[in-house]
């Protein structure tokens, strides 16, 4: 009859994991480095810190593929690589104490219109919406960090340009712009009406961050600019919003 520590023995190698050295070393050091990163890294970050000739790319094609079914995935997010809380077990993190904020109906849209027509300066956001748009709006957009001042347009006041952010695509779990839904989709949805004007598309955004020939570099004093901006307005139709001022009536008091 064996021994208790003959049999202790014999229950350790049965649990003894299979050896280490069996899984490329490649997949142990993206590991580490994606854990200790408070932030995504793209894929050019993280084939400096490996060893020379390994594939990156393939490597972390692997990673992603073994964490797949776990409670915690590899995924990608504006080009860059992340750990996330599997996305049907959100509901563990979710706090009674988060209050979630809704955006308005001008903020959605928006945001939709930046989205698919960025580079926009908030006049071209008026005129997609066919109503003036309010600078709160933007404010509450900026705040979310969902969208960004890019440029300004080469055109008299040279106005802002905005565009999306990583935050967005984050936000929206999409992998880049171009993941965005097209016209036949936002139709099955629902979102859009199914008898649409002849000719009418959805834009196919771009996810180069590069300056357009028509925009021009910020500079310093825009950010400034932006928060001194004067309280914002209520919206109103653009119609109503160019609508010439009332004449001061004459003083009635003097006479004739």
């Amino acid at each position: 009859m064996a021994s208790l520590a003959e049999r202790r023995v014999e229950e350790d190698e049965a649990i003894t994991p299979a050896d280490p050295q069996a899984r490329p070393e490649e997949l142990r050091l993206l590991e580490a480095l994606l854990f200790a990163s408070a932030e995504p890294i793209d894929t050019a970050t993280l084939a400096k810190r490996m060893p020379d000739g390994v594939d990156v790319k393939a490597a972390l094609a692997q990673l992603q593929a073994e964490y797949a079914p776990r409670g915690v995935n590899l995924v990608r997010v504006a080009n860059k690589w992340t750990f996330r809380t599997a996305g049907d077990l959100s509901w563990l993190m979710t706090r009674e104490s988060t209050e979630t904020r809704r955006l308005s109906r001008a903020a959605i849209e928006v945001l939709a219109i930046i989205a698919y027509h960025q580079p926009v300066t908030r006049a071209e956001i008026e005129e997609i919406r066919g109503v003036v748009t309010s600078k709160g709006t933007l404010d509450v957009l900026l705040e979310t960090g969902w969208i960004r001042p890019r440029g300004r347009r080469k055109t008299p006041g040279r106005p802002l340009t905005f565009g999306t952010t990583e935050a967005f695509l984050s936000q929206f779990s999409l992998e880049a712009l171009g993941d965005l839904p097209g016209l036949e989709e936002l139709k099955g949805t629902g979102l859009l009406d199914s008898r649409l004007p002849t000719g009418f598309n959805v834009p196919t955004p771009s996810d180069d961050t590069a300056l357009r020939e028509d925009e021009e570099a910020l500079e310093p004093g825009d950010s400034l600019e932006l928060l001194l901006a004067p309280a914002a307005e209520p919206e109103a139709p653009a119609a109503e919003a160019e609508a010439p001022a009332a004449e001061p009536e004459p003083d009635k008091g003097e006479g004739n």
